[in-house]
């Protein structure tokens, strides 16, 4: 049997070592420096290509792929989003992605993505809140309580010292697992009987809902002045979870602009309706919130370049870890120019 070469094979990462990598790291602290990884991305922002993600619509969901690079790297994203996944035991949302050399096209990267994405998602929405949520805030109001609602939690507890969490969720169960899973990690968690209710005395308020329409999980008079609104359930046509009065109350930011107003909250406000992009605020170029009063809205579908940060940080962790297999992905002949001769060789003596 043909041992392959080293050129032939390619660090993978599974499930199994995801999870021994966040478990190694530390939840916590790996979302801080997922984080600063996406910032450190977002502040060189014109340095990456840049394209809205390519997708292939249905009535069940929606699959994507999410490119970018930077003139080193290359990297994509496979994605789908199925809200009645659930129903049959599935994830709605999972996820691989890859990162390759643009010099030689060559991967240097293979990685599941279903629990990276959980992890990038939390810590975009946290770099976001850091820049614009209302300083000393203290609690957040989680409505939806599915896959992402505790990453979210523990994001924002990472990296802005939220301590109170309110849930609300149309599923009881959904929301008593969200409260299980928090338990013990220095949160107080609020379970709440009502949208309005998880929203009382929240200084941020996060909507992460799935349902595939347009829908009204937020109504104008829920919103109060100086909060800071966190909606990442609107992620394709048609799916929304904010009343359109509320996006002219507010300052709004977004990852790019061309993919957030087909898919986004703002796919119901006018094409030319002014937002800010958030690489921006980051760099410093403009200004995030401008006062206390002011309500900032995170219109956040997800953009190619946090999964390339996020693929960016898995490949420096395991250069240390070895939480990796090697993958015999690519073709190597002796000859470049002979992969027909490769074939033959291969071939067991009674073929």
């Amino acid at each position: 049997m043909n041992t392959p070469s080293p050129l032939a094979l390619v660090p993978f990462v599974s499930v199994a070592n995801m999870m021994r990598l966040v478990h190694h790291i530390g939840l916590e602290e790996m979302l801080r420096e997922l984080a600063d990884y996406i910032e450190e991305d977002f502040r060189r922002w014109e340095q990456f290509d840049k394209t809205p993600r390519v997708a292939s619509h249905s009535a069940e969901g929606v699959i994507e792929l999410m490119p970018t690079a930077d003139g080193e790297l290359y990297g994509f994203k496979y994605v789908n989003g199925h809200p009645s996944n659930t129903r049959t035991g599935r994830q709605t949302v999972t996820a691989f992605g890859l990162l390759a050399e643009v010099s030689t096209g060559y991967p240097v990267l293979l990685s599941e993505m279903t629990l990276l994405t959980a992890l990038r998602t939390a810590a975009m929405s946290a770099v976001a809140a850091r820049a614009l949520a209302p300083r000393g805030a203290t609690t957040m109001a989680m409505i939806g309580n599915g896959a992402q609602s505790e990453f979210q939690s523990l994001a924002m507890k990472a990296l802005l010292g939220i301590d109170q969490i309110r849930l609300w969720d149309i599923d009881a169960d959904a929301m008593a697992k969200c409260a299980r899973n928090l338990a013990g990690h220095g949160l107080r968690v609020t379970p709440c009987s009502s949208a309005e209710e998880a929203i009382e005395g929240a200084q941020i308020i996060t909507t992460c809902t799935a349902d595939k329409q347009y829908a009204t999980i937020l109504t104008d008079n829920m919103v109060g002045a100086g909060v800071h609104i966190n909606a990442i359930g609107g992620d394709c046509p048609g799916k929304t979870e904010l009343a359109p009065v509320i996006l002219n109350r507010a300052s709004i930011f977004v990852e790019y602009p061309e993919q957030t107003r087909i898919e986004g909250e703002i796919q119901q406000l006018a094409p030319d309706h002014p937002v800010t992009e958030l690489w921006s605020v980051l760099s410093g170029a403009s200004v995030g919130r401008r006062a206390a009063s002011e309500i900032t809205l995170f219109d956040s579908v997800g953009f190619a370049i946090e999964d390339f940060s996020a693929l960016r940080f898995v490949r420096a962790r395991l250069r240390e870890t070895g939480l990796y297999d090697s993958l015999d992905l690519l073709a190597d002949p002796d000859d470049p120019r002979d992969l027909f001769g490769m074939l033959q060789r291969a071939r067991a003596p009674n073929d």
